[in-house]
């Protein structure tokens, strides 16, 4: 070991990539959830786990990591890595259409959870300034956690998942404010507090948009230099700097590193790299994401919680039923449906990473005492380890409460499904769902839609159309709008991966059905088609075809010659099914 001393954390790099490598992956063959793992493992070979036992037997001392400020450092990148994947899977429109969720839900949950916190804090005691801190801090979630749970189970495009996904990211919003109120609360200034805030998140918002607007006239130039070197190294590196340097600058700033990294994910999702980076970036993500979670178990001083067992215990499920309480209501507010709002209030229950930021930082100012500190420290981070159960039961909970509602809905709806056949189901009913819907009324053709937005449903039923709310990729959501019977199945949503869960679902239920499905790209296409789909229509190839042939018909070109080269560049553009032969009749 003497010729890699000089090698920093070597051994719990060891240790950390047999816990990836072996021991995970054999919990995941027994059902257990990698991130449940991690966070067990974690807790195992900590210096609270088995770390406490090295001095009477050095030998564990090979297979336990005591130094946690090496290991939380790096394991820091493990979220700046998930909010870029996340960044990804986004663009700029598609964050402004939940701009009602992020900024209204996000933050009446962020203020409603952190007053209620807050006065429980001052009622056991705590000073004022405390009680503030912790109410802050504590009304904050995990993303990393979360975010890991939906995408696990491929849920992101669901409306739970996108209500999540809301809240979370205002809660990392907020962490400038709340960063600023801590360094408030602890300098004892007597300046203009007020004016200060309004000076400090006017600096993150033109941070935000200086590192947007000059990223959008850099980024796209710089990865076209690196990807026409054709060397894989160097694309990989442009990727690195890309994450890391957005994240060091908000950093800097005084912004999170997360939400950099966010920001550098929505440029390049705008760019024609955006897939590659993906397929190049996923293994650090899991990497490093698996560290932060073994740093969360690794953090958890089980002394105290048998020092006081039931004053945690309770302590962590009174943390859950306010924040679930809170979130859950305002997602009813909102108008989400009762299961939704259920199971985004249980997964957004538990204290965030952000939570050992904050009550170290106000432990350090001298706001909160060492005790107190600690307590809430052990309380956050078993409340995030408890999560990966709680999101199970939650998901069990809503699924129950869905097929209840259901079951009611039944008579109402029945008298429009009975019997039906040879009609279209619609899975999405936006913007392209509306258009192809009055398209066939105007034909006559019967059709029955199926949407997520319980405000799109309630709109479409007030203007008596055959909508419904629900999951189009769910087994008996499928059956109860009679797909079985149906003449074909229209994908028209825009999330991209409800497009190709739904295609997987209807085309295994119903091979004989055709189905056709709206596609981001081509890349989007070829792999619904893979899937089962009769036809892909990329929004790309559609809108530069429309658009090319209005600019060839105003040159004079006969409306016949123009169709003609339309259609020859669509058969070229457009992937084509291997179960179909060419040629075949579509809906368009």
């Amino acid at each position: 070991m003497e010729t890699h001393a000089h090698i920093p954390y070597l051994r719990e790099l060891v240790v950390f990539l047999i816990a990836a490598g072996v021991i995970v992956p054999v919990l995941h063959r027994l059902r257990i959830s990698p991130v449940l793992g991690y966070l067990v493992i974690g807790a195992l070979i900590g210096p609270f786990g088995l770390g406490r036992l090295a001095g009477a037997w050095p030998w564990l001392g090979h297979v336990v990591i005591t130094d946690l400020d090496g290991v939380k450092a790096l394991a820091e990148l493990g979220v700046v890595f998930l909010l870029f994947m996340i960044g990804l899977e986004l663009s700029i429109e598609r964050l402004w259409s939940m701009r009602r969720l992020v900024f209204g839900l996000g933050s009446l949950q962020i203020l409603a959870s952190g007053l209620v916190i807050g006065l429980i804090a001052w009622g056991f005691g705590n000073t004022p300034r405390a009680s503030i801190v912790l109410g802050a801090c504590l009304a904050l979630s995990s993303t990393a956690i979360v975010m890991q749970l939906l995408i696990e189970g491929r849920r992101i495009g669901t409306m739970v998942g996108r209500s999540s996904f809301s809240i979370l990211l205002m809660q990392d919003l907020a962490v400038v404010p709340i960063l600023f109120l801590v360094g408030v609360l602890g300098a004892r200034t007597g300046g203009n507090v007020g004016l200060d805030l309004v000076l400090a998140i006017g600096k993150a918002v033109l941070v935000i948009l200086a590192i947007y607007l000059v990223g959008r006239m850099v980024l796209r130039p710089l990865m076209r230099l690196v990807a026409q070197a054709h060397s894989p190294e160097m694309f990989m590196a442009a990727i690195l700097l890309t994450v890391i340097g957005t994240a060091a600058i908000t950093g800097a700033a005084g912004l999170s590193m997360a939400l950099g990294a966010f920001l550098a994910g929505l440029l390049l999702a705008e760019t024609e790299f955006r897939h590659e980076v993906e397929i190049d970036i996923a293994p650090f993500k899991g990497l490093m994401l698996g560290l932060f979670f073994m740093s969360v178990g690794m953090g958890i001083d089980y002394r105290m919680i048998a020092a006081e067992p039931l004053w945690i215990i309770g302590s962590v499920f009174g943390l859950y039923l306010v924040k679930s309480l809170i979130t859950a209501g305002l997602c009813l507010a909102f108008g989400l449906p009762r299961h939704t709002a259920l199971e985004t209030g249980l997964l957004l229950g538990e204290g965030g990473e952000f939570a050992f930021v904050v009550v170290g930082l106000a432990m350090s100012l001298g706001l909160i005492g060492g005790d107190v500190g600690q307590f809430m420290l052990i309380v956050a981070g078993l409340s995030m380890v408890a999560t990966p159960l709680v999101a199970r039961f939650a998901t069990r909970l809503a699924n129950a409460v869905e097929k209840r509602a259901a079951a009611e809905a039944v008579p109402a709806t029945q008298r429009q499904i009975e019997g039906i056949e040879g009609h279209v189901v619609l899975a999405g009913f936006g913007r392209v769902g509306r258009t192809l819907g009055d398209m066939l009324d105007e034909q006559s053709i019967p059709y029955l839609a199926i949407d997520g937005d319980p405000g799109t449903v309630h709109r479409a039923r007030e203007a008596k159309k055959r909508v419904f709310y629900g999951d189009a990729s769910r087994v008996e959501m499928l059956n109860r709008v009679r797909a079985d019977t149906a003449a074909a199945i229209v994908v028209t949503t825009d999330a991209p991966d409800a497009i190709e869960r739904i295609v997987h679902a209807a085309h295994s239920l119903f091979p004989d059905v055709p189905i056709y499905a709206r596609a981001r790209d081509t890349l989007q296409a070829r792999r619904l088609m893979a899937a089962g789909a009769t036809l892909a229509v990329p929004e790309t190839v559609e809108a530069s075809l429309q658009l090319a042939g209005r600019v060839l018909q105003g040159f004079g070109l006969p409306d016949e010659s123009v169709n003609r080269l339309i259609e020859q560049q669509r058969r070229l553009l457009e992937p084509t099914n291997p179960n179909h032969p060419p040629g075949f009749a579509v809906l368009r």
